[in-house]
């Protein structure tokens, strides 16, 4: 396989890309907590940004895997001897998994290096769907879509260290606006999929929505690692039972295009994660959240916050007060910024 898919790409570079995405419900998507609370029907609500990963898969010294990626030093290894401990890890482990030496896997996000917008999960999506398009040119049976993130899914569960979620995963391969349900059952399928939002109509969700990057990356294993110890106690169990109606509560009403009661489902939400984490949020985190609220936007940081970004919702003439009063509080931080994030109706390419 080595050896065609070096000459594959020597012919002509394979190239693909998947958006990152908002969430919220998250943690809900991890086998810990989905499978004790599986008689609530916890679910995950995300919505995917049109802020791509692309990832290109260039030939390169017989044996040897170079991956190079923006916000990281570029690092390369004999095949066999690729560390799944590297920070950039995951990509090296997809990599094996597929015996893909004499490759250079280039790596080039939109989004800021760990923005807690699901970047590594994505660029792992990202790279499955490279190598299915090499099998698909050798003869072989490309990876569906849902196995692209299954797999994408497994290797970074199998190298992180940590448990890991699946949302981050599925938004990249499908792209839109989904509520993703986690059924816990050993005989049916992983998930179910049910659409928020038509994909023609989150061009005018847009306009309903804000994204900041705070400018201080984020370390989701740190606070993921608190909840899921936590959680494995015995402790708050209670408090996830109530995020799991909340993130049901904001599904129901997103899909009614009722905003004020999924705002205030989400900051119900971000609220009982800041009781048990406090340290989702730093202090410009909080001026950001509470400014919201002023504005009767909801907000919630993305993924397992502690750094990264969090994103707001609202009516569109609250969410426009509230861009610049945003702008202001990041202006205290060079590089906290508001991100031009449009939605993403494709998933991966």
């Amino acid at each position: 396989m080595a050896a065609s898919m070096r000459k594959i790409l020597e012919e002509s570079p394979v190239e693909t890309s998947a958006p990152c995405r908002i969430d919220m419900g998250g943690t809900l998507d991890i086998s810990t907590f989905y499978y004790p609370l599986k008689h609530l029907k916890p679910c995950t609500v995300n919505v995917a940004v049109d802020l791509r990963t692309r990832v290109r898969l260039l030939p390169y010294h017989q044996g040897i895997v170079k991956v190079t990626s923006k916000g990281f030093e570029t690092a390369e290894y004999p095949l066999d001897q690729t560390p799944f401990d590297h920070p950039l890890g995951l990509m090296f482990a997809v990599a094996a998994y597929f015996r893909a030496g004499g490759v250079h896997i280039d790596i080039d996000s939109s989004s800021p290096p760990r923005s807690a917008l699901g970047g590594s999960s994505v660029a792992a999506v990202a790279l499955v769907a490279a190598f299915s398009k090499i099998l698909k040119k050798t003869g072989q049976k490309p990876i569906s879509l849902p196995k692209t993130a299954l797999l994408a899914h497994v290797l970074e569960a199998s190298v992180a260290g940590v448990p890991c979620g699946f949302q981050d995963q599925l938004a990249a391969a499908y792209g839109g606006a989904n509520v993703w349900y986690w059924s816990g059952s050993y005989q049916g399928p992983l998930f179910r999929k049910k659409t928020l939002i038509k994909k023609n109509k989150l061009k005018g969700f847009e306009q309903h929505l804000l994204l900041a990057y705070c400018g201080i990356p984020h370390e989701s294993s740190d606070v993921n690692r608190k909840w899921v110890r936590q959680f494995l106690s015995g402790k708050y169990r209670g408090l996830w039972a109530e995020i799991v109606v909340c993130t049901q509560k904001f599904a129901a009403a997103l899909a009614q295009k009722n905003i004020k009661d999924a705002c205030l489902a989400m900051n119900r939400e971000t609220a009982i994660r800041r009781r048990m984490t406090p340290e989702v949020l730093d202090k410009m985190g909080v001026e950001l959240i509470e400014s919201a609220m002023t504005n009767n936007c909801g907000a919630r940081f993305t993924g397992a916050g502690g750094g990264g970004c969090l994103w707001a919702l609202g009516k569109i003439e609250d969410i426009d007060k509230l861009k610049h009063t945003w702008e202001v509080i990041l202006s205290q931080r060079p590089e906290a910024c508001l991100l031009d994030a449009k939605l993403d109706s494709k998933g991966v390419l």
